[in-house]
């Protein structure tokens, strides 16, 4: 998941891999929670799995299953969604990895504002995977919220170089075939995420 802020200014390249490691989650089921056995709308977000715990670093290394929607019925995949989105929001985020709350599915969640200003833009994509990738690149502060501070230090960023403009192909919530350019803050928050699903 990617903290709101990335700041400008001089920036210097880091290992990408160090910053972006997700953890892993405590004994939890890897499903969907149907919206009677947890409100997508109750006011305490899901818990964030870091890097400090071992067991919850473990299990976010690993690459997440493909989501397959004939599994799970649309009232799960828009509870889904809605948990997704209501943690992402709560602990400040601007982009949110499945595995990042225990569940191993690719899918993630982000929500940017857009650049010529009006209302926030919202993404829920399942099954990402970035088919192009373009050649001019630039190196931004990232924050991770799977990676917390210690003691006083509450957020931790690193600078990170990136494509600037990619191509996503993904599905989206009732199981449509999507395929998006995207560029500048946006694409860096999907690659973030996307990494998140590879266990990067």
């Amino acid at each position: 998941a990617l903290r709101k802020k990335l700041p400008n200014g001089k920036i210097s390249e880091i290992k990408e891999r160090i910053l972006c490691r997700a953890s892993a989650p405590e004994a939890r089921e890897n499903r969907p929670q149907e919206s009677g056995e947890q409100s997508a709308s109750k006011a305490v977000p899901d818990r964030i799995l870091a890097i400090n715990n071992k067991k919850d670093e473990k299990f976010l290394r690993e690459k997440t299953a493909d989501f397959d929607f004939s599994k799970f019925t649309g009232q799960e995949v828009r509870a889904l969604i809605a948990r997704m989105k209501k943690t992402m929001r709560l602990v400040h985020g601007i982009g949110l990895a499945a595995n990042q709350i225990g569940l191993s599915y690719k899918i993630f969640v982000a929500e940017v504002s857009a650049e010529r200003g009006g209302n926030n833009k919202f993404y829920a994509l399942f099954n990402p995977k970035i088919e192009k990738s373009g050649k001019e690149k630039s190196i931004a502060e990232e924050g991770c919220l799977s990676v917390p501070g210690e003691g006083d230090v509450q957020k931790i960023f690193g600078r990170v170089e990136r494509p600037e403009r990619i191509v996503v192909s993904a599905v989206d919530k009732n199981g449509k075939p999507l395929k998006l350019k995207v560029w500048g803050l946006l694409a860096r928050v999907f690659q973030h995420e996307i990494d998140h699903l590879n266990g990067i």
